[in-house]
Protein backbone atom coordinates (compact mmCIF):
# COMPACT_ATOMS: atom_id res chain seq x y z
CA UNK A 1 0.00 0.00 0.00
CA UNK A 2 1.36 3.43 -0.94
CA UNK A 3 0.43 6.35 1.28
CA UNK A 4 0.82 9.93 0.08
CA UNK A 5 2.57 12.19 2.59
CA UNK A 6 2.20 15.95 2.62
CA UNK A 7 5.64 17.62 2.97
CA UNK A 8 4.35 19.61 5.94
CA UNK A 9 4.01 16.36 7.93
CA UNK A 10 7.73 15.53 7.71
CA UNK A 11 9.57 15.41 11.04
CA UNK A 12 12.77 17.42 11.17
CA UNK A 13 15.38 17.21 13.94
CA UNK A 14 16.18 20.02 16.39
CA UNK A 15 18.33 21.73 13.72
CA UNK A 16 15.46 21.61 11.22
CA UNK A 17 17.06 18.80 9.19
CA UNK A 18 15.99 15.41 7.89
CA UNK A 19 18.34 12.74 6.45
CA UNK A 20 17.86 11.74 2.83
CA UNK A 21 19.19 8.54 1.27
CA UNK A 22 19.73 8.98 -2.48
CA UNK A 23 19.26 5.93 -4.67
CA UNK A 24 19.55 5.33 -8.43
CA UNK A 25 15.90 4.80 -9.38
CA UNK A 26 16.33 1.94 -11.86
CA UNK A 27 19.09 -0.13 -10.22
CA UNK A 28 18.55 0.52 -6.51
CA UNK A 29 22.20 1.50 -6.08
CA UNK A 30 22.67 3.69 -3.00
CA UNK A 31 24.52 6.80 -4.15
CA UNK A 32 24.79 9.06 -1.13
CA UNK A 33 23.21 10.33 2.08
CA UNK A 34 22.67 14.04 2.63
CA UNK A 35 20.61 16.39 4.77
CA UNK A 36 17.54 18.35 3.75
CA UNK A 37 15.58 21.14 5.37
CA UNK A 38 12.08 22.38 4.53
CA UNK A 39 13.36 24.66 1.79
CA UNK A 40 15.48 21.99 0.10
CA UNK A 41 12.54 19.55 0.15
CA UNK A 42 10.35 22.23 -1.45
CA UNK A 43 12.98 23.07 -4.11
CA UNK A 44 13.54 19.40 -4.89
CA UNK A 45 9.83 18.82 -5.43
CA UNK A 46 9.32 22.05 -7.39
CA UNK A 47 12.39 21.92 -9.63
CA UNK A 48 12.82 18.17 -10.08
CA UNK A 49 16.50 18.07 -9.11
CA UNK A 50 17.95 17.29 -5.69
CA UNK A 51 18.64 20.14 -3.28
CA UNK A 52 20.30 19.64 0.08
CA UNK A 53 21.43 21.58 3.15
CA UNK A 54 25.18 21.71 3.71
CA UNK A 55 25.85 21.48 7.43
CA UNK A 56 29.48 22.55 6.98
CA UNK A 57 28.77 25.57 4.76
CA UNK A 58 25.36 26.35 6.27
CA UNK A 59 23.77 26.84 2.86
CA UNK A 60 21.55 25.19 0.28
CA UNK A 61 23.16 23.34 -2.61
CA UNK A 62 21.76 21.91 -5.80
CA UNK A 63 23.53 18.57 -6.27
CA UNK A 64 25.62 18.66 -9.43
CA UNK A 65 25.05 22.33 -10.25
CA UNK A 66 28.80 23.00 -10.47
CA UNK A 67 30.00 19.57 -11.67
CA UNK A 68 27.20 18.99 -14.17
CA UNK A 69 26.23 15.74 -12.41
CA UNK A 70 22.71 16.78 -11.48
CA UNK A 71 20.27 14.25 -10.10
CA UNK A 72 16.83 14.23 -11.70
CA UNK A 73 14.19 13.34 -9.13
CA UNK A 74 11.95 10.39 -10.02
CA UNK A 75 10.29 9.85 -6.63
CA UNK A 76 10.60 11.14 -3.09
CA UNK A 77 9.59 8.73 -0.33
CA UNK A 78 9.24 9.14 3.43
CA UNK A 79 9.79 6.32 5.91
CA UNK A 80 7.10 5.05 8.29
CA UNK A 81 7.88 7.74 10.89
CA UNK A 82 8.18 10.60 8.37
CA UNK A 83 11.69 11.34 9.72
CA UNK A 84 13.88 9.98 6.91
CA UNK A 85 13.61 10.48 3.17
CA UNK A 86 14.52 8.33 0.19
CA UNK A 87 15.11 10.16 -3.09
CA UNK A 88 14.98 7.92 -6.13
CA UNK A 89 16.87 9.74 -8.84
CA UNK A 90 18.37 9.43 -12.28
CA UNK A 91 22.03 10.20 -11.69
CA UNK A 92 23.96 9.65 -14.92
CA UNK A 93 27.31 10.84 -13.52
CA UNK A 94 29.26 10.36 -10.31
CA UNK A 95 27.33 11.17 -7.14
CA UNK A 96 30.37 11.45 -4.87
CA UNK A 97 32.56 14.53 -4.61
CA UNK A 98 35.56 12.17 -4.96
CA UNK A 99 34.47 11.30 -8.50
CA UNK A 100 33.20 7.85 -7.54
CA UNK A 101 29.80 6.73 -8.78
CA UNK A 102 28.61 6.25 -5.18
CA UNK A 103 29.83 7.66 -1.88
CA UNK A 104 29.78 4.06 -0.63
CA UNK A 105 32.98 2.60 -2.11
CA UNK A 106 34.74 1.59 1.13
CA UNK A 107 34.25 -1.65 3.01
CA UNK A 108 34.52 -1.88 6.78
CA UNK A 109 36.04 -5.00 8.27
CA UNK A 110 37.57 -6.08 11.53
CA UNK A 111 41.35 -6.34 11.53
CA UNK A 112 42.76 -9.86 11.98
Amino acid sequence: MVEVVDPTSLKYDSQGLIPCVVQQWDTGEVLMVAWMNEESVRLTLERGTTWFWSRSRQELWNKGATSGNTQQLRELWADCDNDTLLAKVDSPGPACHTGNRSCFFKTVSKED
